[in-house]
Protein backbone atom coordinates (compact mmCIF):
# COMPACT_ATOMS: atom_id res chain seq x y z
CA UNK A 1 0.00 0.00 0.00
CA UNK A 2 1.29 3.43 -0.96
CA UNK A 3 1.16 5.80 2.01
CA UNK A 4 1.38 8.83 -0.29
CA UNK A 5 -1.68 7.62 -2.17
CA UNK A 6 -3.74 7.15 1.00
CA UNK A 7 -2.89 10.65 2.18
CA UNK A 8 -3.59 12.20 -1.22
CA UNK A 9 -6.96 10.46 -1.47
CA UNK A 10 -7.92 11.58 2.02
CA UNK A 11 -7.23 15.20 1.20
CA UNK A 12 -9.02 14.99 -2.14
CA UNK A 13 -12.03 13.34 -0.48
CA UNK A 14 -12.25 16.29 1.91
CA UNK A 15 -12.25 18.70 -1.05
CA UNK A 16 -14.94 16.76 -2.91
CA UNK A 17 -17.28 16.26 0.03
CA UNK A 18 -16.93 19.92 1.02
CA UNK A 19 -18.00 20.89 -2.51
CA UNK A 20 -20.99 18.51 -2.44
CA UNK A 21 -22.11 19.56 1.04
CA UNK A 22 -23.86 17.66 3.83
CA UNK A 23 -26.92 16.51 1.92
CA UNK A 24 -27.57 12.77 1.56
CA UNK A 25 -25.14 11.58 -1.09
CA UNK A 26 -22.59 9.05 -2.26
CA UNK A 27 -19.42 9.91 -4.16
CA UNK A 28 -16.20 8.35 -5.35
CA UNK A 29 -13.27 10.62 -4.55
CA UNK A 30 -11.01 7.87 -5.90
CA UNK A 31 -12.88 7.91 -9.23
CA UNK A 32 -12.43 11.65 -9.64
CA UNK A 33 -8.79 11.53 -8.52
CA UNK A 34 -7.94 8.71 -10.95
CA UNK A 35 -9.39 10.58 -13.90
CA UNK A 36 -7.54 13.73 -12.92
CA UNK A 37 -4.30 11.72 -12.66
CA UNK A 38 -4.68 10.63 -16.28
CA UNK A 39 -4.06 14.23 -17.35
CA UNK A 40 -0.77 14.42 -15.45
CA UNK A 41 1.31 13.90 -18.62
CA UNK A 42 0.41 17.43 -19.72
CA UNK A 43 1.12 19.02 -16.35
CA UNK A 44 4.83 19.76 -16.76
CA UNK A 45 4.55 22.76 -14.47
CA UNK A 46 3.06 20.92 -11.52
CA UNK A 47 -0.13 22.98 -11.46
CA UNK A 48 -2.18 19.99 -10.26
CA UNK A 49 0.26 18.94 -7.54
CA UNK A 50 -1.64 20.59 -4.68
CA UNK A 51 -4.99 19.18 -5.80
CA UNK A 52 -3.67 15.69 -6.47
CA UNK A 53 -1.71 15.74 -3.23
CA UNK A 54 1.46 14.52 -4.96
CA UNK A 55 3.50 15.56 -7.96
CA UNK A 56 1.59 14.88 -11.21
CA UNK A 57 4.11 12.34 -12.48
CA UNK A 58 3.82 10.45 -9.19
CA UNK A 59 0.03 10.56 -9.42
CA UNK A 60 0.20 9.07 -12.91
CA UNK A 61 2.32 6.19 -11.57
CA UNK A 62 -0.14 5.55 -8.74
CA UNK A 63 -3.12 5.60 -11.09
CA UNK A 64 -1.44 3.18 -13.47
CA UNK A 65 -0.66 0.76 -10.62
CA UNK A 66 -4.32 0.68 -9.55
CA UNK A 67 -5.72 0.40 -13.07
CA UNK A 68 -3.25 -2.20 -14.33
CA UNK A 69 -3.80 -4.42 -11.29
CA UNK A 70 -7.49 -4.03 -10.35
CA UNK A 71 -8.86 -5.27 -7.05
CA UNK A 72 -10.89 -8.52 -7.33
CA UNK A 73 -13.94 -6.88 -5.72
CA UNK A 74 -13.83 -3.56 -7.57
CA UNK A 75 -14.39 -3.21 -11.30
CA UNK A 76 -12.21 -0.37 -12.56
CA UNK A 77 -11.96 1.07 -16.07
CA UNK A 78 -10.78 4.26 -17.71
CA UNK A 79 -10.94 5.57 -21.25
CA UNK A 80 -9.68 8.51 -23.25
CA UNK A 81 -11.46 9.15 -26.53
CA UNK A 82 -10.52 11.72 -29.15
CA UNK A 83 -11.94 13.36 -32.23
CA UNK A 84 -10.24 14.09 -35.53
CA UNK A 85 -9.51 17.60 -34.26
CA UNK A 86 -7.40 16.38 -31.34
CA UNK A 87 -3.63 16.68 -31.66
CA UNK A 88 -0.78 14.55 -30.29
CA UNK A 89 -2.92 11.43 -30.25
CA UNK A 90 0.07 9.09 -30.21
CA UNK A 91 1.68 11.05 -27.38
CA UNK A 92 -1.50 10.66 -25.37
CA UNK A 93 -1.62 6.93 -25.97
CA UNK A 94 1.95 6.48 -24.76
CA UNK A 95 1.28 8.47 -21.59
CA UNK A 96 -1.78 6.50 -20.50
CA UNK A 97 -1.84 3.32 -18.38
CA UNK A 98 -1.94 0.15 -20.44
CA UNK A 99 -5.42 -0.66 -19.15
CA UNK A 100 -6.91 2.63 -20.36
CA UNK A 101 -9.05 2.37 -23.47
CA UNK A 102 -8.04 4.77 -26.24
CA UNK A 103 -9.69 5.61 -29.55
CA UNK A 104 -12.29 7.75 -31.31
CA UNK A 105 -15.26 9.09 -29.31
CA UNK A 106 -18.08 6.49 -29.39
CA UNK A 107 -21.60 7.43 -30.41
CA UNK A 108 -24.30 7.82 -27.75
CA UNK A 109 -25.23 4.14 -27.84
CA UNK A 110 -21.57 3.20 -27.48
CA UNK A 111 -21.11 5.52 -24.51
CA UNK A 112 -24.17 4.09 -22.77
CA UNK A 113 -22.91 0.57 -23.45
CA UNK A 114 -19.51 1.47 -21.95
CA UNK A 115 -21.24 2.82 -18.84
CA UNK A 116 -23.31 -0.34 -18.35
CA UNK A 117 -20.43 -2.73 -18.97
CA UNK A 118 -18.05 -1.04 -16.56
CA UNK A 119 -20.48 -0.26 -13.72
CA UNK A 120 -21.94 -3.78 -13.44
CA UNK A 121 -25.15 -2.45 -14.95
CA UNK A 122 -25.73 -0.07 -12.03
CA UNK A 123 -25.43 3.01 -14.27
CA UNK A 124 -27.12 2.47 -17.61
CA UNK A 125 -26.67 5.89 -19.19
CA UNK A 126 -23.53 7.84 -19.86
CA UNK A 127 -23.98 11.46 -18.74
CA UNK A 128 -24.36 13.58 -21.84
CA UNK A 129 -23.34 12.48 -25.30
CA UNK A 130 -20.98 13.25 -28.16
CA UNK A 131 -20.57 16.92 -28.97
CA UNK A 132 -19.16 18.22 -32.25
CA UNK A 133 -16.93 20.60 -30.29
CA UNK A 134 -15.31 17.82 -28.26
CA UNK A 135 -11.55 17.37 -28.63
CA UNK A 136 -10.95 14.84 -25.89
CA UNK A 137 -13.29 12.91 -23.61
CA UNK A 138 -12.11 11.06 -20.51
CA UNK A 139 -14.15 8.55 -18.54
CA UNK A 140 -13.54 6.44 -15.48
CA UNK A 141 -15.73 3.85 -13.80
CA UNK A 142 -15.54 2.08 -10.45
CA UNK A 143 -18.12 -0.44 -9.31
CA UNK A 144 -18.68 -3.16 -6.78
CA UNK A 145 -21.48 -5.60 -5.96
CA UNK A 146 -20.68 -7.82 -3.00
CA UNK A 147 -22.55 -10.00 -0.48
CA UNK A 148 -21.68 -9.64 3.16
CA UNK A 149 -19.55 -12.35 4.72
CA UNK A 150 -22.24 -12.48 7.43
CA UNK A 151 -25.75 -11.37 6.50
CA UNK A 152 -27.44 -8.92 8.86
CA UNK A 153 -30.38 -9.87 11.03
CA UNK A 154 -33.43 -7.60 11.16
CA UNK A 155 -34.71 -5.87 14.28
CA UNK A 156 -37.18 -3.20 15.27
CA UNK A 157 -36.25 0.39 14.48
CA UNK A 158 -36.95 1.21 18.13
CA UNK A 159 -33.52 -0.27 18.86
CA UNK A 160 -32.04 2.94 17.45
CA UNK A 161 -32.97 4.57 20.76
CA UNK A 162 -35.53 7.05 22.03
CA UNK A 163 -33.56 10.07 20.83
CA UNK A 164 -33.19 8.87 17.23
CA UNK A 165 -35.45 10.65 14.74
CA UNK A 166 -35.31 7.49 12.63
CA UNK A 167 -36.67 5.23 15.37
CA UNK A 168 -40.21 6.46 14.71
CA UNK A 169 -39.94 7.03 10.96
CA UNK A 170 -38.64 3.53 10.20
CA UNK A 171 -40.12 0.15 11.08
CA UNK A 172 -37.15 -2.22 10.75
CA UNK A 173 -33.39 -1.81 10.71
CA UNK A 174 -30.36 -4.07 10.40
CA UNK A 175 -28.70 -5.76 13.39
CA UNK A 176 -25.22 -7.16 13.03
CA UNK A 177 -21.88 -8.12 14.53
CA UNK A 178 -18.41 -7.96 13.01
CA UNK A 179 -15.49 -9.70 14.67
CA UNK A 180 -13.19 -6.86 15.62
CA UNK A 181 -14.99 -4.50 13.26
CA UNK A 182 -17.72 -3.17 15.57
CA UNK A 183 -16.34 -0.83 18.20
CA UNK A 184 -16.13 2.63 19.73
CA UNK A 185 -13.21 4.74 18.54
CA UNK A 186 -11.47 7.91 19.65
CA UNK A 187 -10.77 10.33 16.77
CA UNK A 188 -9.07 13.66 16.29
CA UNK A 189 -11.78 15.22 14.11
CA UNK A 190 -14.99 13.87 15.61
CA UNK A 191 -14.33 12.81 19.20
CA UNK A 192 -15.77 9.46 20.22
CA UNK A 193 -17.44 7.69 17.30
CA UNK A 194 -19.10 4.33 16.75
CA UNK A 195 -17.88 2.04 13.99
CA UNK A 196 -19.29 -0.95 12.15
CA UNK A 197 -17.15 -2.53 9.42
CA UNK A 198 -19.08 -5.01 7.30
CA UNK A 199 -16.70 -7.25 5.31
CA UNK A 200 -17.17 -8.86 1.92
CA UNK A 201 -14.64 -11.58 1.02
CA UNK A 202 -13.80 -13.35 -2.22
CA UNK A 203 -10.68 -15.43 -2.87
CA UNK A 204 -8.80 -13.83 0.04
CA UNK A 205 -9.62 -10.32 -1.24
CA UNK A 206 -11.64 -8.14 1.10
CA UNK A 207 -13.77 -5.02 0.82
CA UNK A 208 -14.94 -3.43 4.06
CA UNK A 209 -17.91 -1.07 4.15
CA UNK A 210 -17.25 1.02 7.24
CA UNK A 211 -20.05 3.03 8.88
CA UNK A 212 -19.01 5.75 11.33
CA UNK A 213 -21.32 7.93 13.44
CA UNK A 214 -20.42 10.74 15.83
CA UNK A 215 -22.47 12.97 18.12
CA UNK A 216 -25.14 14.67 16.06
CA UNK A 217 -23.59 18.12 16.54
CA UNK A 218 -20.30 17.12 14.88
CA UNK A 219 -20.05 18.55 11.32
CA UNK A 220 -20.48 16.07 8.48
CA UNK A 221 -17.04 16.87 7.05
CA UNK A 222 -15.40 15.98 10.37
CA UNK A 223 -17.25 12.65 10.51
CA UNK A 224 -16.33 11.87 6.90
CA UNK A 225 -12.68 12.68 7.61
CA UNK A 226 -12.72 10.41 10.65
CA UNK A 227 -14.40 7.66 8.61
CA UNK A 228 -11.69 7.84 5.94
CA UNK A 229 -8.96 7.38 8.54
CA UNK A 230 -10.74 4.59 10.41
CA UNK A 231 -11.57 2.73 7.19
CA UNK A 232 -7.88 2.63 6.27
CA UNK A 233 -6.98 1.36 9.76
CA UNK A 234 -9.65 -1.35 9.47
CA UNK A 235 -8.27 -2.46 6.10
CA UNK A 236 -4.79 -2.65 7.64
CA UNK A 237 -6.02 -4.53 10.71
CA UNK A 238 -4.91 -1.66 12.94
CA UNK A 239 -8.23 -0.54 14.44
CA UNK A 240 -6.86 -1.23 17.92
CA UNK A 241 -4.94 2.04 17.59
CA UNK A 242 -8.18 4.03 18.00
CA UNK A 243 -10.46 1.49 19.69
CA UNK A 244 -11.83 2.50 23.09
CA UNK A 245 -12.36 -0.33 25.65
CA UNK A 246 -15.91 -0.38 26.99
CA UNK A 247 -14.54 -0.29 30.54
CA UNK A 248 -13.34 3.25 29.80
CA UNK A 249 -16.90 4.36 29.05
CA UNK A 250 -19.75 4.82 31.55
CA UNK A 251 -22.56 2.30 31.75
CA UNK A 252 -25.90 3.51 30.47
CA UNK A 253 -27.40 5.04 27.35
CA UNK A 254 -26.43 7.83 24.99
CA UNK A 255 -27.70 8.59 21.48
CA UNK A 256 -24.72 6.56 20.18
CA UNK A 257 -24.76 3.48 22.41
CA UNK A 258 -26.20 1.47 25.27
CA UNK A 259 -23.60 -0.18 27.53
CA UNK A 260 -24.36 -2.76 30.22
CA UNK A 261 -22.70 -5.61 32.09
CA UNK A 262 -23.58 -9.30 32.07
CA UNK A 263 -22.04 -12.76 31.89
CA UNK A 264 -20.63 -14.20 28.68
CA UNK A 265 -18.00 -16.61 27.43
CA UNK A 266 -14.71 -14.79 27.89
CA UNK A 267 -14.21 -11.31 29.31
CA UNK A 268 -13.67 -9.42 26.06
CA UNK A 269 -15.95 -6.56 25.10
CA UNK A 270 -18.99 -7.65 23.09
CA UNK A 271 -20.33 -5.27 20.45
CA UNK A 272 -23.26 -5.27 18.08
CA UNK A 273 -24.72 -2.55 15.88
CA UNK A 274 -28.11 -1.44 14.64
CA UNK A 275 -28.16 0.64 11.48
CA UNK A 276 -30.54 1.40 8.63
CA UNK A 277 -30.63 0.31 5.04
CA UNK A 278 -29.94 3.13 2.61
CA UNK A 279 -29.65 3.96 -1.04
CA UNK A 280 -28.16 7.03 -2.65
CA UNK A 281 -27.75 8.38 -6.15
CA UNK A 282 -26.50 11.65 -7.48
CA UNK A 283 -24.75 13.69 -10.10
CA UNK A 284 -21.90 15.92 -8.97
CA UNK A 285 -20.42 18.83 -10.91
CA UNK A 286 -16.63 18.51 -10.78
CA UNK A 287 -15.86 21.75 -12.58
CA UNK A 288 -15.80 23.78 -9.35
CA UNK A 289 -12.52 25.45 -8.48
CA UNK A 290 -10.38 23.35 -6.16
CA UNK A 291 -11.25 19.95 -7.62
CA UNK A 292 -8.61 20.26 -10.34
CA UNK A 293 -10.69 19.63 -13.44
CA UNK A 294 -10.76 23.30 -14.42
CA UNK A 295 -6.95 23.28 -14.42
CA UNK A 296 -6.81 19.94 -16.25
CA UNK A 297 -9.15 21.24 -18.95
CA UNK A 298 -6.89 24.19 -19.57
CA UNK A 299 -3.80 21.99 -19.66
CA UNK A 300 -5.48 19.79 -22.25
CA UNK A 301 -5.95 22.80 -24.50
CA UNK A 302 -9.73 23.09 -24.39
CA UNK A 303 -11.84 26.22 -24.21
CA UNK A 304 -14.81 24.40 -22.73
CA UNK A 305 -14.98 21.94 -19.85
CA UNK A 306 -17.63 19.58 -18.57
CA UNK A 307 -16.71 17.36 -15.63
CA UNK A 308 -19.37 15.25 -13.94
CA UNK A 309 -19.57 12.27 -11.62
CA UNK A 310 -22.68 10.07 -11.50
CA UNK A 311 -22.93 7.73 -8.49
CA UNK A 312 -25.31 5.13 -7.07
CA UNK A 313 -25.10 2.94 -3.98
CA UNK A 314 -27.23 0.56 -1.94
CA UNK A 315 -26.53 -0.77 1.56
CA UNK A 316 -28.85 -3.64 2.47
CA UNK A 317 -29.30 -6.75 4.52
CA UNK A 318 -27.51 -9.08 2.11
CA UNK A 319 -24.77 -6.88 0.71
CA UNK A 320 -23.49 -3.63 -0.77
CA UNK A 321 -23.35 -2.31 -4.29
CA UNK A 322 -22.03 0.97 -5.62
CA UNK A 323 -20.86 2.50 -8.86
CA UNK A 324 -19.34 5.80 -9.87
CA UNK A 325 -18.91 7.07 -13.42
CA UNK A 326 -16.66 10.11 -13.75
CA UNK A 327 -16.44 11.93 -17.06
CA UNK A 328 -14.55 14.91 -18.36
CA UNK A 329 -15.01 16.58 -21.71
CA UNK A 330 -12.44 19.01 -23.05
CA UNK A 331 -13.81 21.17 -26.04
CA UNK A 332 -12.97 -23.83 18.42
CA UNK A 333 -13.69 -24.45 22.38
CA UNK A 334 -15.62 -22.10 24.65
CA UNK A 335 -13.63 -20.21 27.30
CA UNK A 336 -14.80 -19.88 30.88
CA UNK A 337 -17.54 -17.41 31.63
CA UNK A 338 -16.44 -14.07 32.96
CA UNK A 339 -17.77 -10.56 33.51
CA UNK A 340 -18.06 -8.73 30.21
CA UNK A 341 -19.49 -5.48 28.96
CA UNK A 342 -21.90 -5.30 26.06
CA UNK A 343 -22.60 -2.44 23.70
CA UNK A 344 -25.23 -1.95 21.05
CA UNK A 345 -24.06 0.85 18.78
CA UNK A 346 -26.80 3.00 17.35
CA UNK A 347 -26.49 4.51 13.91
CA UNK A 348 -29.66 6.48 14.54
CA UNK A 349 -28.79 9.80 12.92
CA UNK A 350 -26.76 10.98 9.90
CA UNK A 351 -23.43 9.19 9.62
CA UNK A 352 -20.56 8.49 7.27
CA UNK A 353 -19.83 5.31 5.32
CA UNK A 354 -16.57 4.46 3.52
CA UNK A 355 -15.88 1.38 1.40
CA UNK A 356 -12.19 0.44 1.52
CA UNK A 357 -10.32 -2.38 -0.22
CA UNK A 358 -7.83 -4.72 1.39
CA UNK A 359 -5.43 -7.37 0.16
CA UNK A 360 -1.79 -7.84 1.06
CA UNK A 361 0.80 -7.22 -1.66
CA UNK A 362 -1.71 -5.25 -3.72
CA UNK A 363 -1.67 -1.54 -4.64
CA UNK A 364 -5.33 -1.52 -3.53
CA UNK A 365 -4.54 -2.41 0.11
CA UNK A 366 -6.21 0.22 2.26
CA UNK A 367 -7.60 2.32 -0.62
CA UNK A 368 -10.96 4.04 0.10
CA UNK A 369 -13.17 3.57 -2.99
CA UNK A 370 -16.56 5.07 -2.13
CA UNK A 371 -17.73 7.34 0.67
CA UNK A 372 -21.21 8.47 1.65
CA UNK A 373 -23.06 10.74 4.05
CA UNK A 374 -26.23 8.94 5.09
CA UNK A 375 -29.05 11.26 6.18
CA UNK A 376 -32.04 9.66 4.43
CA UNK A 377 -32.42 6.09 5.76
CA UNK A 378 -34.81 3.54 4.35
CA UNK A 379 -36.86 0.73 5.84
CA UNK A 380 -35.71 -2.84 5.41
CA UNK A 381 -37.44 -3.99 2.19
CA UNK A 382 -40.42 -6.25 2.77
CA UNK A 383 -38.77 -9.09 0.85
CA UNK A 384 -35.86 -9.02 3.31
CA UNK A 385 -38.04 -9.43 6.39
CA UNK A 386 -38.40 -12.71 8.19
CA UNK A 387 -40.34 -13.87 11.23
CA UNK A 388 -37.46 -14.18 13.70
CA UNK A 389 -37.00 -10.48 14.39
CA UNK A 390 -34.92 -9.55 17.39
Amino acid sequence: MDEDLIGALGRYAARLHETIGDSHHVASPLGAWLLLALTAARDTGGELAETLGVEPARAAEMAAALLNEPHPLVAAATAMWHTANATDQQAWREALPEATEFGPVPDKAGLDRWAREHTLGLIDRFPGGPDPRTLLMLAGALATRVPWENQFAVTSASQLGDTSPWASSLTHVLHGYSNGGTFVARTRDAGHVIVHAAPAVRDHAILYVVSVAAADDVPALSVLAAAQEIAVLVARGRQQEVRVPLRDLPLGETPLWRIWEGTAYGDDDKHSAVLPCWTAAGEHDLSAAGLGFDVAGRLLGGDELQAVQVTVARYGRAGFEAAGLTTMRVGGSLPERGLARFAELRFGHPHAVVAVTAGEDSPWHGVPVFSAWVSEPEDVPEQDLDEDLD
